[in-house]
């Protein structure tokens, strides 16, 4: 059973930092390309960033409304995912997910996600 749990989520003033991480299990980790994504209320979900599935150092690829702001990582001998957000704005108030691609057989499991706030 594929699980995706992710945590970090907060109220932070802009200008502030948060990281966030997904802890996955159920199908193997190093061999999936992984992404953030995120949803506002009254919004489409939106991908934000991805890491590509090397072993070594991925490669990754971000949305344009967050780059030189947030940075994606992974650790695949933690089966985790990261998000770190700099710089936030209180545009990026949404409820973030981890997931594969749409493509991806794992696409069809999402997690509770984690509630980021940016609120002054």
């Amino acid at each position: 059973q594929v699980q995706l749990v992710e945590s970090g989520g907060g109220l932070v003033q802009p200008g502030g930092s948060l990281r966030l991480s997904c802890s996955a299990s159920g199908f193997t980790f190093f061999s999936y390309a992984l992404s953030w994504y995120r949803q506002a209320p009254g919004k489409e979900r939106e991908l934000v960033a991805r890491i590509t599935s090397s072993s070594s150092v991925g490669s990754t690829n971000y949305a344009e409304f967050v780059k030189g702001r947030f940075t994606i990582s992974r650790d695949n001998a933690k089966n985790t995912v990261y998000l770190q957000m700099n710089s936030l704005k209180p545009e990026d108030t949404a409820v973030y997910y981890c997931n594969g691609d749409p493509t991806d057989w794992i696409y069809e499991y999402w997690g509770q996600g984690t509630l980021v706030t940016v609120s002054s």
